[in-house]
């Protein structure tokens, strides 16, 4: 098999440059920024399985996490000719009667898909995504392959068999699929929209149905800046405060209380407008959390305020999946150490990513395993909180967040919040 071969050319070529680098500086350079680079060669699959993996921070250590969140895409510009063709098979038209105009430069490019500016004929600006031709078929190869892995893995490795490593793969697949299928990603705007109706100053752009298929997803323009640009933010005049707040505020209301959010607040994909409302794009990562799932972290987030062992423990255990031999007593000695480092802390001034980061840190030494989509929501709150600092050093999470958790916590609560 091609592929086969293609990916142990590049396992073979990394070795080797590993092996150089040793001789060369009598040091080893570090296994997670090799093991980054070799899933950089491997292409969009390996790339997002990295990706997906630096959000497991419930299996991976920090370090690893932190270098795969690093990873960066290296695609190459698909010419314009193939984009026409692309875009006429998927939308059965002429470019040319679709839209009043679309740029031959791409705004964008990555290892899925490729954006391009344009505008429809009444003039109303939009982007264009548009899926890579040929793209899927190496993706299905990568996934067969990642699959047989797995399936190997769980026979040879304990550990593997613990975090169903083919579990895992297969729910990889999925996701993987439905991130190549722009209907979904459409479908995944409008959810998030819908969760966001009122918060009037967030921006979610609406879809154009009509010029909008399996590979190609055509949405309203998003205008601004990035969100961590702060000079650009300064020379628009808006208050980095007020942008924090209500970046936050957005994610709080989609995960409590709509169960639904956008899972990849990375800089990129956030926006500030003059009038400092933030505008959020790419909804191909989303996630989604059960009503009792919600619940059970408001009582993790709780119990890092008031700084109680034995109700975190609780709550970890009713979410996630506990070895057989789990010894609770010590579950709980670790996390009141923990908890007790911060006892003495104001309360609005708790950090509430530092803290987190440490419990997935007992959390893997205990050996449970959380549900793939909580894990996400985790890593996605430790980087809203991130961005707002970056955006205001004074931020404090906690007075935000203990509303939207008491909530959560209510007897009363049987799912998200209307």
């Amino acid at each position: 098999m091609p592929r086969v071969g293609a990916v142990g050319w590049i396992l073979c070529r990394h070795s080797i440059a590993a092996l150089k680098d040793l001789l060369k500086t009598r040091r080893a350079s570090s296994l997670a920024t090799r093991l980054r680079l070799v899933i950089e060669d491997l292409g969009p699959t390996f790339v997002k399985l990295g990706q997906v993996l630096s959000t497991r921070p419930d299996i991976l250590p920090d370090a690893l996490a932190a270098e795969l969140a690093l990873l960066q895409d290296h695609a190459r510009v698909v010419p314009f000719l193939d984009i026409r063709r692309r875009v006429e098979a998927e939308l059965a038209a002429p470019l040319e009667e679709l839209y009043a105009y679309f740029e031959t430069e791409p705004l964008a490019q990555a290892s899925i898909g490729q954006v391009h500016r344009a505008a429809l004929m009444d003039g109303t600006e939009v982007i264009v995504k548009v899926r890579r031709p040929g793209v899927m078929a190496t993706i299905d190869l990568d996934l067969r392959l990642l699959d047989r892995t797995a399936r190997i893995a769980e026979r040879a490795s304990r550990v593997a068999r613990r975090y169903d490593a083919a579990g895992l793969a297969r729910r990889f697949a999925a996701t993987l699929r439905e991130e190549c299928n722009y209907l979904i990603e459409a479908r995944n705007a409008e959810a998030i929209a819908l969760a966001l109706r009122d918060s009037p100053h967030v921006y979610v752009p609406a879809i154009a149905w009509g010029y909008t298929s399996l590979g190609v997803l055509t949405e309203m323009r998003v205008e601004g800046v990035k969100i961590d640009d702060l000079e650009a933010l300064e020379a628009l005049g808006v208050d980095r405060k007020t942008v924090a707040a209500t970046f936050v505020d957005a994610y709080l209301t989609m995960v409590f209380s709509d169960g639904v959010f956008h899972a990849d607040p990375h800089p990129g994909n956030v926006f500030v407008d003059s009038d400092g409302c933030v505008g959020f794009v790419d909804f191909g990562m989303t996630g989604e959390v059960a009503p009792v799932t919600i619940r059970s972290l408001g009582g993790v987030l709780l119990a890092i305020v008031g700084t109680d062992a034995v109700i975190m423990a609780d709550a970890l255990l009713s979410l996630g999946v506990a070895a057989p031999n789990l010894d609770r007593r010590r579950l709980e000695e670790d996390l009141g150490r923990l908890l007790s480092e911060y006892a003495h802390r104001p309360l609005d001034e708790m950090p509430v990513a530092e803290v987190l980061t440490k419990v997935m840190g007992i959390v893997r030494r205990h050996h449970l395993v959380l549900p793939p989509d909580l894990a996400l929501l985790v890593k996605t709150v430790m980087m809203c909180e991130g961005v707002a600092l970056q955006l205001d050093p004074g931020f404090l999470l906690v007075p935000r967040l203990l509303p939207f958790a008491s909530r959560a916590t209510s007897t009363e609560s049987d799912g998200p919040q209307e």
